[in-house]
């Protein structure tokens, strides 16, 4: 009984979490498309305003803040979970909430593409489980740094240069 007990707890815990997580979640892509259309209905000067250089930023670090730039984030609707297998036994889950920074207008893309996404996505998330990554300090800026430079290869993959950043906005280490 005394080593169920913490096992129990820490189901709870993720269950609770898991439940805050879609309270807090954003609106569905329904809501999200009446939004867009009125960036759709925006000048097409505004496309005109995205410098061609402004690009992706895999090899070094993300450029600095340039409000000229239409940009929309697209924030992925449910979470991401990784486990971590140590001794060829689940040690610790990894959970992880993503958003995807796009061009204006281009979110329902992203939506339509998700399971394409969320593939390539889990795939990332494996292989850094598998390789240890996210042992220790994996919140250290080279480890999340090599993290989303990898996510956003993936996304690139999926949405072409339209993706431009890969943001991790909520990072859970659940160990059980």
């Amino acid at each position: 009984m005394k080593k169920l007990f913490p096992v129990i707890l820490a189901l709870i815990g993720l269950g609770g979490g898991l439940f805050a997580g879609q309270m807090l979640r954003s609106p569905p892509p329904e809501e999200a498309g009446a939004e867009q259309a009125s960036a759709e209905a925006a000048p097409a000067e505004a496309e005109e305003t995205v410098p061609a250089a402004a690009g992706a930023h895999a090899d070094g670090p993300p450029p600095p803040y340039d409000p000229e730039l239409k940009r929309e984030y697209a924030k992925l609707d449910r979470q991401f979970i990784a486990p971590i297998v140590e001794h060829e036994e689940v040690s610790a889950l990894l959970i992880l909430t993503l958003s995807i920074e796009v061009d204006a207008g281009q979110t329902t893309v992203v939506f339509e593409r998700e399971p394409k996404l969320r593939d390539r996505f889990l795939k990332v998330l494996f292989r850094h489980a598998q390789s240890g990554a996210f042992n220790g300090a994996f919140t250290a800026a080279p480890v999340m740094d090599d993290l989303r430079g990898s996510l956003l290869e993936a996304a690139q993959s999926v949405l072409g240069p339209m993706a431009h950043d890969v943001l991790v906005t909520d990072i859970i280490r659940q160990d059980l």
